[in-house]
């Protein structure tokens, strides 16, 4: 029987307090609270097409800059997935996801590999920065923090997109279905680890 697959973890520094529940064998129960409407709403899709449960409640200098607390909340995760992932043994391991955004004409592709080497590739390209007050170049940072800690190989781009916020929920919303590919089980290796080496991460 599968041990189940969970994570509570809390950080907290002199910028940022994070605490944060996960759940990869969850049904999409998700509660978000980070002081930032866009980046929740980002967190929300990508807990919904996961289907995790998740539950943050964050923190942070916000007064001064998204930043910190963008960034954090990504490190925060990648770590809980981590160790709900436990040894990893008996998951596909790969996930890739390409999705289309209706009339925003935004597609996002993705592919990963959580066989613990962290490696990153983001390509986003749109002339505009914001939407409202959020600077959107800071996605960047969230990703690359969860893709570290998370210790996967993430590749997310942007292939085309007109409205902005449509294009960035695109690449939430590929991530989650990519990961919940690559964290899903086969009960025909449920004690096999994912790799031909015996060992994952080397």
């Amino acid at each position: 029987m599968q041990q189940p697959r969970t994570a509570h973890i809390v950080r907290e520094t002199r910028e940022t307090r994070i605490d944060l529940s996960l759940d990869i064998d969850g049904k999409a129960d998700y509660h978000i609270a980070t002081g930032v409407p866009f980046f929740d709403h980002m967190l929300d899709l990508l807990a919904k097409h996961a289907l995790f449960d998740l539950k943050i409640q964050a923190a942070g200098d916000i007064e001064v800059d998204y930043h910190h607390l963008v960034e954090d909340v990504g490190i925060v995760l990648g770590e809980a997935l981590n160790q709900a992932l436990g040894d990893r043994k008996g998951i596909n391991r790969y996930g890739f996801w390409v999705l289309p955004m209706d009339e925003a004409q935004a597609a996002a592709e993705v592919c990963l590999d959580l066989g613990g080497r962290p490696f990153f590739v983001y390509r986003m390209e749109h002339p505009q920065k914001y939407i409202r007050d959020f600077d959107v170049t800071i996605i960047k940072h969230f990703w690359r923090s969860f893709c570290d800690s998370a210790k996967m190989n993430l590749h997310i781009e942007l292939k085309y997109g007109e409205d902005l916020h449509h294009c960035i929920e695109a690449l939430f919303k590929a991530v989650a279905r990519a990961l919940r590919m690559a964290c899903d089980t086969d009960p025909r290796a449920l004690d096999l680890l994912p790799s031909s080496k015996g060992r994952i991460g080397v």
